[in-house]
C-alpha cells in the first residue's frame, strides 16, 4: 500500500480525528494538521495526498464571524480541482457541498445523539460502502443540512435529515455524521456543546449520549472500511 500524506483541517480543538488517527498510524501513513482556530497557514497542495475536513459548531455561511472560512473554502475547492482525495465530516461535508455549488442551510430540526441512518438505493450498490450495513445507528451532531452537489451520488439518509452522505466523483466524500467518534472525542463534544442538549425527539441528553459506548466499535469499523476503500484508489 502506498504511504499517504494526509492533511487534516480542524475548526475547534475538541473535534479532532478520533479513530482516523488510529487508522493512519496502523497503516503507516503520515498525518499533518492545520488548526484554523489558531489561524495557522494552509499547506501547499503538493504537500499532501488526502485532505480531511473535520466538524465544528460554526456554519459555512458565517464568514463574517470566522474570517478563515473563505480561505478554507477556496483551499478545499482547489484540492478537489486537482484530484485530491477529500473527506468531509459534519461541517466538513457541508463545506464540500458549498464549494461544489450546493446550498447549505438550517435543517428543520437539529439531530444530536445516536440515531439510525439508512443506505439509499445508490448507496446499497456503491463499492465504497460494500462492507457497511444498510441500516445502523451512528452519532450525529448537526443543525444544518445541504442540497446534493450536482453530479454527486446520494449514499445515506435519516428520518430527520435527507442528505446524510454523498460521493462526488470517486474520491470526494461528505458525511454529515460521525463515524470517527471515540469515547475521548465524544466527551469533548458534549462538554463544549452541552448548551445545545435540550432533550427532545431528535436531541438526546448528555447522559444518554455518553452511555451508548457499545456503538463505538461498529462505527469506527465503518470509518476504517471507507478509509480502506479510498486508499485502494490511491495506489496509482
Amino acid at each position: 500500500m502506498k504511504q499517504l500524506t494526509i492533511h487534516l483541517l480542524m475548526h475547534v480543538p475538541y473535534e479532532g480525528p478520533g479513530c482516523i488517527e488510529t487508522w493512519v498510524q496502523t497503516q503507516g501513513h503520515n498525518l499533518s494538521y492545520t488548526k484554523l482556530y489558531e489561524n495557522q497557514n494552509l499547506p501547499a497542495l503538493s504537500n499532501f495526498d488526502w485532505l480531511i475536513v473535520m466538524g465544528g459548531p460554526m456554519s459555512v455561511y458565517e464568514e463574517e464571524q470566522y474570517n478563515w472560512l473563505a480561505t478554507e473554502k477556496a483551499f478545499i475547492k482547489d484540492a478537489i480541482g486537482v484530484g485530491k482525495t477529500v473527506l468531509g465530516i459534519c461541517l466538513g461535508s457541508q463545506l464540500i457541498a458549498d464549494v461544489l455549488g450546493a446550498s447549505v442551510y438550517p435543517n428543520h430540526q437539529k439531530e444530536i445523539g445516536w440515531f439510525d441512518i439508512h443506505k439509499t438505493d445508490s448507496g446499497k450498490v456503491n463499492s465504497l460502502l460494500k462492507d457497511i450495513d444498510n441500516d445502523f445507528k451512528v452519532f450525529h451532531w448537526h443543525g444544518d443540512t445541504y442540497d446534493l452537489p450536482s453530479g454527486s451520488t446520494h449514499l445515506f439518509y435519516s428520518n430527520v435529515c435527507r442528505h446524510q452522505a454523498f460521493l462526488y466523483g470517486q474520491r470526494v466524500v461528505g458525511l454529515q455524521f460521525h463515524f470517527e467518534v471515540t469515547a475521548e472525542t465524544l466527551q469533548g463534544m458534549v462538554a463544549n456543546g452541552v448548551e445545545e442538549l435540550t432533550p427532545g425527539a431528535t436531541v438526546q441528553s448528555a447522559e444518554t449520549i455518553l452511555a451508548e459506548k457499545n456503538y463505538f466499535q461498529s462505527n469506527n469499523a465503518n470509518m476504517y472500511n471507507i478509509l480502506d476503500a479510498l486508499a485502494l484508489l490511491s495506489v496509482d
